[in-house]
């Protein structure tokens, strides 16, 4: 069972903010915060959007566009991918860790 959030201080273009999370998820919500940083950066060094909060929009329809555009034909879920695949890992990892006293 999962821990409850705790709070994670985060730093989105140089504005600090709390989020709930739950410890097993940081690693991830900080790589998403990285990944937004630097799409926000991208955009506002384009020098065509002003405004933190038009940049923050213009980042969210960025990403929203190429998550949509990751969808392979029959609407292939990456994301569903990725755990099914984390979880197999798990079971592999489950199933190794039993046999190390053979080797």
């Amino acid at each position: 069972m999962s821990a409850e959030p705790k709070g994670l201080q985060i730093n989105i273009m140089g504005r600090e903010f709390r989020v709930a999370c739950r410890e097993e998820e940081q690693k991830d919500l900080l790589e998403a915060v990285d990944f937004l940083n630097d799409k926000m950066q991208e955009i506002r060094n384009q020098g065509k959007v002003i405004g933190l909060e038009r940049i923050a929009m213009m980042a969210a329809l960025t990403i929203a566009h190429e998550l949509l555009s990751t969808k392979v034909g029959g609407g292939f879920d990456i994301a569903d991918a990725k755990r099914k695949i984390n979880h197999m890992a798990t079971i592999i990892d489950q199933a190794m860790s039993d046999q190390s006293e053979l080797f």
